[in-house]
């Protein structure tokens, strides 16, 4: 466990050290500030529901771009051969750069939102239930989303290919339900319709945990989190 929190910290300080972590927490909180604004003015309603599909999606354009040098960085300056044989596990190292990277998402990006809250408790008393699943929520697509990225970063030393492969693989998770209709209600449908992220957020967002949802998330981030290890085997065996 020392040399996971070793890691962890070391991607902290990174991130804080970075001029990117800051630019893109700035973008995601100017962007949800703007859309909290115009919700609540328009709706005149005490609650976050209305914004929190547009905040998952600005995180699923933002999510390869912070996780896009974690591992491709470290091939590129061939730092990450030092680091495979130096005395930690594969896994250790992947799930090291993903806390880190979860931690950062979390502090700079999740709790500055807190001050929405205030704004509702201000002007009117919100409902905390759905406040709280809604939190919980965004947290658990955010690791998802953060876990690809770390998948797609364990696979090249160009940050950029990292990025855009990251990308179109969210957006393929987003837009899966269309191909869900094509395909009808056979197998084939039926898997696309349970990969597609929009059918499992909107519980959070209504107050409701709902298991499957919770598995759904859990589910990217180990298999995500798994592949990048299986490839990192791979560069340790070459």
């Amino acid at each position: 466990m020392k040399n996971l929190w070793t890691i962890t910290w070391r991607e902290l300080r990174a991130y804080f050290a970075s001029p990117l972590a800051y630019i893109l927490s700035a973008a995601f909180l100017a962007l949800t500030g703007v859309f909290f604004g115009f919700d609540l003015y328009f709706s005149r309603e005490a609650s976050l529901r209305g914004i929190m599909v547009t905040v998952l999606f600005i995180l699923l354009l933002l999510a390869p771009a912070l996780t896009m040098r974690l591992l491709a960085e470290e091939q590129r300056m061939g730092t990450l051969e030092l680091l495979l044989t130096s005395p930690v596990h594969d896994w250790q190292v992947v799930v090291g750069k993903f806390l880190g990277s979860l931690i950062m998402f979390i502090v700079m990006m999740i709790l500055p939102t807190l001050y929405y809250v205030v704004i509702l408790i201000a002007f009117g008393p919100p409902d905390y239930g759905p406040l709280l699943t809604s939190y919980l929520g965004l947290i658990l697509f955010g690791a998802s989303f953060l876990s690809i990225g770390v998948f797609t970063s364990s696979l090249t030393q160009n940050q950029v290919v990292a990025f855009f492969i990251g990308g179109a693989i969210l957006i393929v998770l987003w837009v899966a339900d269309a191909f869900a209709s094509l395909l009808g209600a056979g197998l084939s449908g039926t898997v696309f319709g349970y990969i597609t992220v929009t059918r499992h957020y909107g519980d959070f967002f209504r107050g409701v945990i709902n298991t499957t949802d919770v598995v759904y998330a859990l589910s990217i981030i180990a298999i995500s989190l798994f592949l990048a290890t299986q490839v990192l085997q791979t560069r340790r065996w070459r």
